[in-house]
């Protein structure tokens, strides 16, 4: 059983989500995201405008008139949510930390996944996998996920992305839409990312928080590296000091984009405070219109 304010949260999340996603997203989520291939579903008589080469020559010389086979796109696919569980995603300057809204946005992605019939699974990972539940349908299997990410203890700080991508190449033999959602905080995963972007249609996520871009001055503060537990005191007064950070961090983020468009993976920042709704239905119009051209 879970705790009534947990309940509460996840409905409210839910009733949010889903208007989104009514409102917004699963049309574009299915638009960008294909099925397997087109499947033979019938035959039906040829109307004016069909397309000829769809004529059916065998039930039309039996019935001496024309008939037309109709294909079905074979839909349903596997959607894999890599959500990273590591200290630093506790971070939130904001009315949320990033966990809450990997949290939301992968609610966002499973909702419209199964309002197309897709089956989702998740696999949580800090510096290790931590949890993974098995691909489902439904809404009482996203709930369940919500909560997962939501709820998690894990019992590792650090963050490997090469431990969840690792992972899903091991276990995922068929290709499948694959979410990695995490702030990225880390290094050494070239290799993984471009395993898993050639077998599986890859989208990163990064999940940001404004504090991330954009350094206030508070004096004096004494600061905590969430994934190593180390304390520093910053004087966050200093321009200097201020300047190195946003560089830093600016080259940081120059680098990961850099690597996305080496690999091809289209990619999509999200920040705490944002709408995160309109910027995920923003990178699927401007993912359809990349595929399309």
């Amino acid at each position: 059983m879970l705790p009534k304010d947990l309940i509460r949260r996840i409905r409210k999340l839910e009733i949010r989500t889903r208007k989104v996603v009514s409102d917004m997203l699963a049309g574009q989520y299915h638009s960008v995201f294909k099925g397997r291939g087109m499947a033979f579903s019938e035959v039906r008589q040829y109307q004016p405008g069909d397309e000829i080469r769809f004529i059916d020559w065998n039930v039309t010389a039996r019935m001496n008139e024309a008939f037309i086979k109709v294909f079905t796109e074979e839909r349903e696919l596997t959607v894999m949510l890599l959500v990273d569980v590591s200290a630093s995603n506790e971070f939130g300057s904001k009315d949320r930390t990033k966990a809450e809204v990997a949290a939301e946005v992968a609610a966002q992605i499973a909702f419209s996944a199964i309002a197309n019939n897709d089956r989702v699974g998740l696999i949580l990972f800090s510096d290790r996998v931590e949890k993974v539940v098995p691909p489902r349908k439904g809404r009482m299997h996203v709930l369940r996920l919500v909560s997962d990410i939501l709820t998690f203890k894990p019992k590792g700080h650090g963050t490997d992305l090469s431990a969840g991508l690792t992972y899903l190449t091991q276990v995922s033999k068929r290709k499948a839409v694959t979410f990695l959602v995490s702030d990225f905080m880390a290094t050494g995963y070239e290799k993984p990312l471009r395993l898993v972007g050639r077998r599986h249609d890859l989208v990163p996520v990064v999940i940001e928080d404004p504090l991330e871009h954009r350094f206030p001055s508070h004096g004096l503060v004494e600061m905590e590296d969430p994934e190593t537990g180390e304390r520093f005191v910053v004087d966050t007064s200093s321009t200097a000091v201020r300047g190195r950070f946003m560089r830093a961090m600016q080259a940081q983020r120059d680098e990961r984009r850099k690597l996305f468009k080496k690999l091809e993976l289209d990619h999509v920042e999200l920040r705490a405070g944002d709408d995160h709704g309109k910027a995920l239905a923003n990178f699927f119009r401007a993912r359809a219109r990349r595929m399309a051209a």
